[in-house]
């Protein structure tokens, strides 16, 4: 079963290391120019998710969280763009930032808080949820 496969079902890390491994893994099957929505309270790995798709991509640049500046951009097999939507909160901040050009070709969209600006979000977009579990481990489900 690929981890496309799995992560539909859930799976289960233990650890950053091993959520890294699971994007990292994922990284092979995201189409280009696709847009990835990361669902989840604070602390549940959502950086330390895109750190795993940068990996995967060959990005060497250290990916981290882009709160204080919206959103940033590597570069590797894949352009990434990392954004961080916990402070956007109307289609004002998406149009003055120009986030819709982020949609369009060569960029892999990642948004972390997409819930603030669902406008944006594509029909064939991914859905991924971290959830923290009572044992601390992290749950992490494609839909």
């Amino acid at each position: 079963m690929s981890i496309f496969d799995l992560l539909k079902q859930g799976i289960i890390s233990s650890s950053a290391e091993e959520t890294m491994a699971i994007a990292a893994q994922l990284s092979t099957f995201v189409p280009e120019n696709h847009l990835i929505a990361l669902h989840g309270d604070l602390g549940a790995g959502k950086t330390t998710f895109v750190k795993g798709l940068a990996r995967g991509w060959e990005i060497k640049e250290e990916v981290t969280s882009p709160t204080f500046n919206i959103y940033t951009i590597y570069e590797g097999k894949r352009n990434l763009v990392h954004l961080d939507a916990y402070r956007l909160c109307n289609e004002e901040d998406i149009e003055n930032l120009l986030l819709t050009e982020f949609l369009i070709s060569p960029y892999c969209l990642v948004i972390e808080w997409p819930e603030n600006i669902a406008s944006i979000l594509t029909s064939n977009a991914w859905h991924i949820y971290l959830n923290i579990e009572k044992n601390q481990s992290h749950l992490i489900k494609l839909s």
